[in-house]
């Protein structure tokens, strides 16, 4: 299991499918933090640092065909680099980090999607993260056909993979959910903006007593 962080910088993430929300979520949460004088900072998968941004164009812009498992392994060494570099000195020093994306994301999309093994995945996942974990993540789920809808005509190697692979992700993000509720919170991304910030905002509250 990873260990949760235990200086007074927290670690949240956000996950969920292409063009669930996250991202606006993510953003929203930061601003609202700088509004109650906490000190945040965002990052986002794969990519937030030099050395993983260089990987992130690798993964989502590569013309040559990639392996199921190269594709699992370069994620992770993004991560393993972020959170080396990044993502473990912002807590340490009792920022707050919100990441677009973690772990999880390796389990669903490479796990759920590709069908690669999860558990081998979260033994890589483990040692290339310190066995950092999120204090809390939010599922924003939303079905396939609505994610579809929102998602810019311009898409990655992984976006285009279709809605098939894709509701093997949302699938098992579902999973994730089900084997770990305390710390995987499920948002109805079906809502408008502001009623799944508000969602988002009312577990944060619970959470850390805000």
């Amino acid at each position: 299991m990873m260990t949760e962080s235990t200086s007074s910088g927290k670690f949240i993430t956000f996950e969920g499918v292409d063009g669930c929300g996250k991202s606006t979520q993510a953003e929203k949460l930061v601003e609202k933090l700088f509004e109650i004088d906490i000190s945040a900072v965002t990052v986002r998968e794969p990519g937030g640092d030099p050395i993983s941004e260089s990987i992130r164009k690798l993964l989502l812009h590569a013309e040559e065909s990639m392996s199921d498992r190269a594709e699992a392994l370069l994620m992770i060494s993004s991560r393993a680099q972020l959170t080396d570099k990044v993502i473990l000195p912002h807590i340490i020093n009792g920022k707050w980090v919100v990441a677009d994306r973690y772990a999880d994301s390796t389990l669903a999309y490479q796990g759920g999607g590709r069908g690669l093994s999860v558990n081998a995945l979260d033994e890589i996942n483990n040692f290339g993260t310190y066995t950092l974990k999120p204090d809390i993540t939010f599922f924003i789920d939303v079905p396939i056909e609505k994610a579809d809808e929102r998602m810019s005509v311009s898409r990655d190697r992984i976006e285009k993979e279709g809605s098939n692979f894709q509701q093997r992700v949302r699938d098992q993000y579902l999973t994730i959910h089900a084997k770990d509720p305390d710390r995987v919170v499920l948002i109805n991304g079906e809502q408008s903006i502001d009623k799944v910030f508000e969602d988002v905002w009312s577990a944060m509250k619970e959470k850390f007593s805000l």
